[in-house]
C-alpha cells in the first residue's frame, strides 16, 4: 500500500517507477537478462496504479500502465505507411544468390559486400512509427501501401516499447521501423489447448494466430493473447544520422529498445550467408 504522499512526492515517484519498468522491460525482452523476479516486477506495477489511482492527472499515454484501457473499437480505419510494405523477394537456389551477389558488386561498383543474415519470420507485418521517442502509430502491412491503424491493440504486447530508450544514443525526431508480430509454437499450441476447453475454434496455424490477435476489435482480447514481436528494418528516420548499413540499424534499433532476432549475423560474404540459410 503507498502512504499518503502530496501529489509533487507522487509525481517524482511515478517518473521513477516508469523508468524503472522500462528499463526492466528492455533487460528481460530486448536483452533477455532479467535482473529482478516477476514477483518484483509486479510489485513496481502495482506501485504504479496505485500512485496513478490516486493521482489520475498524472496518467500519460505512455504510462507502462496505459497498454490497455482503449475501448472496443467498431471498426479498424485505413492509415497510409510512410513508404510500401513491399514482400521480401525469395532466392532459394545457391546460384540465383550467388548471381544475386554478383549484381550489387557491380551496379555499387565494389569487390567486397558484407551482408546481414536473419530468419525470416512467418507473422504479421506491422509499421510503428515514434514520434520524438514516443509511440503514436502501429498498423498492420495490408496491401503494403495502405494498412489498418491497430495502435491500441500493438500497446498492449509487452515487447513493444511504449517510450525508446535514450541512454546509449539519442532518439530521432521520426522513426518508423517495420517488424514481424509472431506467436511461438509453445504459445500456440497452449492457446489452441485454452480456445478447445472453452468450446472455441482452434487457430489454424501460428501465422493465422498471431494475425487473428493483433486484429482483434476488442484490445483487451489481444491483451490476452501471448504475442510476441521483432523489428528488422527502418522504414524512415529523422533527426539522427548515425546509420549507414543494416548492421548498424539493427544495432540502433536495439539500442532504443526494439527487440531484434537474435540469430541475426554479419556475414563477411555471401558464402557465409549461404551457410547461414543452411544452418
Amino acid at each position: 500500500m503507498v502512504k499518503m504522499v502530496t501529489k509533487e512526492q507522487a509525481e517524482k515517484r511515478i517518473e521513477e517507477l516508469r523508468k524503472l519498468i522500462r528499463h526492466h522491460n528492455y533487460l528481460y525482452y530486448v536483452l533477455n537478462k532479467p535482473e529482478i523476479s516477476d514477483a518484483q516486477y509486479d510489485k513496481l506495477m502495482n506501485e504504479l496504479k496505485e500512485l496513478e489511482s490516486k493521482f489520475p492527472e498524472l496518467i500519460t499515454p505512455d504510462s507502462p500502465t496505459q497498454r490497455v484501457g482503449a475501448p472496443p473499437a467498431e471498426q479498424f480505419e485505413t492509415v497510409k505507411h510512410v513508404r510500401p510494405m513491399l514482400s521480401l523477394d525469395t532466392a532459394m537456389e545457391k546460384e540465383e544468390i550467388k548471381k544475386f551477389d554478383e549484381r550489387v558488386k557491380r551496379e555499387l561498383g565494389i569487390s567486397d559486400v558484407e551482408y546481414v543474415a536473419e530468419p525470416k519470420l512467418d507473422g504479421l507485418s506491422v509499421e510503428l512509427i515514434y514520434e520524438h521517442g514516443k509511440l503514436v502509430m502501429g498498423s498492420t502491412r495490408g496491401d503494403g501501401i495502405n494498412g489498418e491503424n491497430v495502435t491500441e491493440n500493438i500497446k498492449t504486447i509487452r515487447a513493444v516499447p511504449l517510450v525508446l530508450r535514450s541512454e546509449e544514443i539519442p532518439v530521432p525526431d521520426v522513426l518508423a521501423v517495420r517488424g514481424e508480430v509472431i506467436m511461438h509454437i509453445d504459445d500456440f499450441e497452449e492457446l489452441n489447448k485454452k480456445l478447445i476447453e472453452k468450446g472455441e475454434q482452434p487457430m489454424a496455424n501460428p501465422r493465422n494466430g498471431a494475425a487473428g490477435s493483433l486484429r482483434r476489435l476488442d484490445p483487451r482480447e489481444t491483451a490476452e493473447r501471448p504475442l510476441d514481436i521483432f523489428f528488422y528494418e527502418i522504414m524512415d528516420i529523422r533527426g539522427y544520422d548515425g546509420i549507414n548499413t543494416q548492421w548498424k540499424a539493427l544495432q540502433s534499433l536495439k539500442k532504443w529498445g526494439l527487440k531484434v532476432n537474435p540469430l541475426v549475423r554479419k556475414c563477411r560474404e555471401i558464402e557465409e550467408a549461404i551457410e547461414y540459410h543452411e544452418e
